[in-house]
């Protein structure tokens, strides 16, 4: 099976249908009205946890998902039909990111869990809404709204509450499955390991919990080096992490080099991963030279609590299985934030503008936003009542009142899109 825990995409939300114009022409129904209906809401990019998906492989291959559109308003203010959603299933742990400006979209940690990723484009009025005193008979409806497009990346990370780190053949892999019913890839050479592997353990006491057996690390994993800087991120979310050093020279290396080299690298990375509490496993004690390796290390850390064990004989690993116990009873989750992402998770943060006011000199002015964009996009401007409309929800929105504060004056130049106004003061005029 493929592991695939990372890819991007482009999402399209569908579009809202049209408003129409229409109006009652029935036998013996006198002074008949407008009768055009609503156009229906165009269907939104929702992204829903599946537990029984472990991989991206499905999104892998995909460049765009889209859903569909809402269906045109009908006759005898008839609403068009709403677009349907478009459900995709991924797996538990999943993030999603807006690459515009890597914001946190989503993340997915609960089975069943739902989140829209792109928004569906609300559908335009009929004509019959803008029936009034002054205008009976109005020949002009809305567009629809254009649906949300995105471009995303697409992330898991698995849900593990303890990461096994270390070297490549320390005995993490062993360890896992001495301990769970996981059977990762055992063999005595680097990188055996290409992909997290997960199991769940339980403690005799009762208590359980999931852990993961990550890839070796070596030096410069932080900055991609090895298998290090793909598979980082799956240790982001564990509490607590189980540092094993092989504590014989079997390997040729220095266990206290090692275990620096290891901490330097989970520094380096983000989400400051040093902040985990880590549990220190001695590994293969049954091996030569181990106790010499033990001593030296115990006199340069000896504020460390260690844990010599003989992961292939289970010697060891219970006391090991206590502890982790303990530390997860009193670690809280970890926040996925970084300097890298705009947004924080969870943090609660103001609405945004619904439009900017731009003084480009000399008498002239531009409005920009994303609501003056989806504004603009509902009407046609070749149509002289249309354009009234326009300046009317320009004016219910606020932006009137807005050019005024800036210092805008009567028959100033005004940019919207593509198109330009002259700015009439109504509030003058009246």
């Amino acid at each position: 099976m493929h592991f695939i825990d990372h890819t991007s995409l482009i999402v399209k939300a569908g579009d809202g249908g049209n408003g129409i114009v229409s109006f009652r022409r029935e036998a013996y129904v006198p002074l008949g009205g407008p009768f055009g209906g609503d156009g229906g809401n165009g269907g939104s990019i929702i992204f829903e946890v599946d537990t029984h998906k472990s991989t991206l492989l499905d999104l892998h291959f995909l460049k765009m998902i889209t859903a569909q559109s809402g269906e045109n308003g009908k006759n005898k203010k008839m609403h068009g039909a709403d677009g349907e959603d478009k459900i995709v299933k991924v797996p538990l742990g999943t993030v999603v990111r807006d690459k515009s400006d890597n914001r946190i979209i989503a993340d997915l940690t609960h089975p069943f869990q739902q989140a829209v990723i792109a928004k569906g484009g609300k559908g335009g009025r009929g004509n019959f809404h803008f029936k009034s005193a002054r205008n009976p008979a109005p020949d002009f409806a809305e567009n629809g709204e254009e649906g949300q497009k995105r471009e995303i990346e697409i992330e898991l990370k698995l849900l593990a509450d303890v990461g096994l780190v270390g070297f490549p053949s320390v005995g993490k892999s062993t360890i896992l499955s001495v301990v769970s019913a996981a059977r990762p890839e055992i063999a005595d050479y680097p990188f055996t390991t290409l992909v997290p592997n997960l199991g769940v353990v339980s403690v005799p006491d009762g208590r359980s919990f999931v852990m993961a057996d990550m890839p070796g690390l070596i030096e410069g994993a932080s900055q991609g080096k090895g298998l290090g800087h793909d598979f980082l991120r799956h240790i982001e979310r564990t509490r607590v992490l189980i540092h094993v050093l092989d504590m014989s020279y079997a390997a040729g290396r220095d266990p206290l080099e090692d275990y620096e080299i290891i901490n330097n690298e989970l520094g380096s990375y983000r989400y400051n991963l040093l902040q985990r509490p880590q549990v220190i496993v001695a590994n293969k004690m049954d091996e030569d030279g181990a106790l010499e390796n033990l001593e030296r290390f115990q006199q340069k850390y000896p504020e460390l609590e260690i844990f010599p064990t003989t992961a292939l004989i289970a010697e060891g690993l219970q006391d090991v299985l206590y502890r982790v116990a303990d530390l997860l009873d009193v670690t809280e989750p970890f926040p996925l934030t970084d300097e890298e992402s705009v947004g924080v998770l969870y943090k609660y943060e103001p609405e945004p503008e619904k439009f900017t006011v731009k003084n480009l000199g000399n008498g002239q002015w531009s409005v920009e936003g994303d609501e003056i964009n989806r504004l603009f996009s509902r009407y046609n401007f070749e149509d002289e009542m249309q354009v009234m409309q326009f300046g009317i929800a320009l004016r219910k929105m606020g932006v009137d009142d807005a050019l005024r504060e800036k210092g805008v004056r009567e028959n100033d130049t005004v940019y919207i899109n593509d198109f330009v106004f002259e700015f009439t003061d109504m509030e003058e005029s009246r």
